[in-house]
């Protein structure tokens, strides 16, 4: 790992997953991540985790009784959400958004009546009845071409992969800058479009600057949140950092890396009280699931 990838880590890429953590995101180390692709650095949804999914909160109900959905319209479903054809990133990402928020129709034989069935991806009304994950160093192929990016961390909804930060040191002068270039150039067309036709919400963060955007956003629209009800927001946000974080939680999260870096990390959490950051501000007040649900389902429009 070179030096500056090291300090990035350290200053805000691991403060981030930790918190992220506290918030109900499940970590997972980067070769769990891998396993649950298959071992492909070209697939992005991890097809285990949403296949279970789909049938613990789906279900049809016809003449008074529940059914469940079939284990052939389960995997077809799977396929309409994963094997989408990359078109260009906004017309690819319309329709993925459409599949997201309505779901989608399937066809069913129930006591020799066949008729259609709506099925859903995520569970909007219920944040609790989805699974949140959250890796870190999510290696992914490029178009056309054996060579990987590697995002800093990806979030995960249901195996579905819904918003991506990239993390900055905060002694790097326009440090959230940077982060928005990068994510602006892993979307190109010879990039990893099709991370970004999946994910909603893009964060480019370091301890003292915070920026969001969606996907196609240009840089100079990039804003910063705010909370309305802020001082509300910040007494739970501090009791959160400044609380500790889980044993096995840490266990994982340092497992594939060295451990001078766990030894720093537990210093500085041994370290005593501290502020929120504006780091942890932003990311508490657009991720938390409740909240980042709430974002995608209601306030995400595409216009021509």
């Amino acid at each position: 790992m070179e030096n500056h990838d090291y300090l990035e880590d350290l200053s805000s890429l691991l403060p981030a997953v930790t918190l992220l953590d506290k918030l109900g995101f499940t970590y997972l180390t980067p070769s769990e991540n891998l396993a649950l692709r298959g071992g492909r650095t070209s697939k992005l949804i991890l097809e285990s985790v949403l296949k279970g999914q789909l049938k613990k909160f789906n279900s049809i109900t016809f003449k008074g009784k529940q059914y469940p959905f079939s284990d052939g319209n389960i995997q077809k479903a799977v396929q309409a959400l994963a094997d989408i054809p990359f078109d260009s990133l906004m017309n690819t990402s319309e329709q993925i958004y459409d599949l997201l928020t309505l779901g989608k129709s399937l066809e069913q034989t129930i006591d020799g009546y066949t008729k259609s069935f709506s099925l859903h991806y995520i569970d909007w009304k219920h944040p609790e009845n989805n699974v949140y994950h959250v890796c870190d160093e999510f290696v992914l192929e490029r178009r056309n071409s054996k060579l990987t990016r590697r995002p800093d961390i990806v979030l995960f909804v249901n195996g579905i992969p819904l918003a991506v930060i990239e993390c900055k040191r905060p002694d790097l002068k326009d440090a959230a800058l940077e982060g928005i270039s990068q994510n602006l150039r892993n979307q190109r067309s010879d990039e990893i479009p099709e991370l970004f036709t999946y994910a909603q919400l893009l964060l480019s963060v370091s301890q003292n600057k915070a920026l969001y955007g969606t996907t196609g956003t240009p840089s100079k629209f990039w804003a910063t949140w705010k909370e309305e009800d802020k001082d509300a927001q910040e007494k739970l946000l501090h009791e959160l950092v400044n609380s500790p974080a889980g044993e096995d939680f840490k266990t994982k999260l340092f497992a594939e890396r060295d451990e001078r870096q766990r030894r720093i990390m537990e210093a500085l959490w041994q370290s005593g009280e501290r502020l929120p950051s504006t780091q942890d501000k932003a990311i508490h007040s657009l991720l938390r699931p409740e909240r980042l649900l709430e974002l995608i389902y209601q306030y995400i429009v595409f216009d021509n």
